[in-house]
């Protein structure tokens, strides 16, 4: 593989994605790799909450609701088709990531009567975990927090020793959040089809990186952010995916307003809607919505596939460049070498990886910092260039070589 700056700009030249970086504000020099945490703002998007504000809610006020109160399925069904693989009403825009995680899984629990205990990562992000740990206190279930491999992942032989009868739903997420890595989708579905569970997916760093193909894996559940890869924004509403024959078998623990089947009857029962309608909860979030679908009209045009396959080549020059350049510090890959087992995020090992964060942040370097002692580089492909990372590489070799992140507090020193 040639290394050099002039082999990254010419895969600049050739990349068939590389005028959707013009659709977004690249406000200074920064290279920034850290999109799978918060994705860059798209251009359109100040104006699209502007029409929101000043035009529908400033001249139209209330008599703006009859355009917004089917909002939440029509960016649901944008993202089903352009995102997730999936079909027409089965994909909700609301509330959070860990809200609707709630949310889907206290319903699929309750759609398993007689079965007791979830099952859950170890390795996965917190809020995940905490969820599950909640909900199985509640309902004084058990939990199986299954182990994973910090850097490859989830190991299917683990998982299926996990299963038997007893366990009700299974929360995995798509990509992991630290090293990168992606399980077989389809593979654990079966598996835990064939235990009589469900499997609920966390596809906050797989949604608008890499295909997922909802309906083609059988999955039964999602939720998801889209403020990573999606460009929705800080604070963006979440989604939830519900396959569509399951939906009106399950009945989610909130009832709101906005999952009730005659809304605005104001009747004194709870009876909720059809399909997946019913796992709405409250009056949506009607400004973060606009610029959900801004990001993710953005995605479908760029295409799920041909962003996975940039992604690969943008993280396979990172292994790279790591490997002839960094290896020699003492910097280790933390995530699979294969570019098929990955999302479109690196993370690298090193004792002081806090530091090296820290001095990369002050020469113009955006990844992040994650525990143990981890770097990860998040070069998204919608905006990021191949230069980018080389440029982002080449700084991070500096950096080493001159051991200027000697000079930086260690993360323990920080915290106290």
């Amino acid at each position: 593989m040639d290394l050099s700056r002039a082999a990254a700009e010419a895969l600049d030249a050739a990349d068939p994605l590389a005028a959707f970086r013009d659709r977004f504000v690249i406000a200074d020099d920064a290279l920034y790799l850290d999109g799978n945490s918060l994705g860059r703002l798209p251009r359109d998007t100040p104006a699209a909450l502007a029409r929101v504000a000043e035009e529908q809610w400033g001249r139209g006020l209330v008599g703006s609701w009859s355009s917004w109160i089917g909002r939440a399925t029509e960016i649901g069904d944008l993202l089903a088709a352009g995102v997730l693989g999936a079909r027409p009403g089965e994909v909700l825009v609301s509330d959070s990531t860990s809200v609707d995680l709630y949310k889907l899984l206290v319903a699929g629990a309750d759609a398993r009567p007689g079965r007791d205990v979830l099952v859950c990562c170890a390795d996965d992000f917190p809020t995940d975990r905490y969820l599950v740990a909640g909900v199985a206190q509640a309902r004084g279930m058990e939990v199986r927090e299954i182990a994973a491999h910090i850097d490859e992942g989830l190991d299917l032989d683990v998982l299926a020793a996990a299963l038997d009868e007893r366990v009700a739903v299974v929360v995995l997420s798509a990509v992991a959040y630290r090293s990168g890595a992606l399980p077989d989708l389809a593979a654990v579905t079966r598996l835990v089809h064939d235990a009589g569970a469900l499997v609920l997916w966390d596809l906050s760093h797989a949604a608008g990186a890499v295909p997922v193909e909802l309906e083609a894996i059988g999955a039964d559940l999602a939720v998801g952010c889209t403020y990573k890869y999606l460009n929705g924004g800080p604070g963006a509403p979440a989604f939830l995916y519900v396959r569509r024959d399951l939906a009106d078998e399950l009945r989610q623990p909130i009832w709101g307003w906005f999952g009730q089947r005659d809304q605005f009857a104001m009747g004194p029962a709870y009876d909720p809607a059809p399909g997946i309608e019913r796992f709405g909860v409250g009056t949506p979030p009607v400004l973060g919505m606009a610029a959900v679908e801004v990001g993710a009209r953005l995605v479908a045009e760029a295409g799920i596939d041909r962003l996975a396959a940039k992604g690969r080549a943008l993280t396979d020059l990172v292994v790279a460049l790591a490997d002839e350049w960094l290896a020699p510090h003492g910097v280790v890959l933390a995530s699979p070498r294969d570019a098929d087992r990955r999302g479109s995020h690196i993370s690298l090992a090193h004792p002081q990886a806090w530091q090296l964060t820290q001095a990369l942040v002050d020469r113009g370097v955006v990844p992040d910092f994650r525990t143990p002692d981890r770097v990860r580089l998040g070069p998204a492909p919608l905006y990021t260039r191949f230069v980018d990372v080389w440029d982002a590489m080449d700084r991070f070799r500096a950096v080493l070589a001159e051991g200027a992140h000697e000079a930086y507090p260690t993360e323990r020193a920080r915290v106290t």
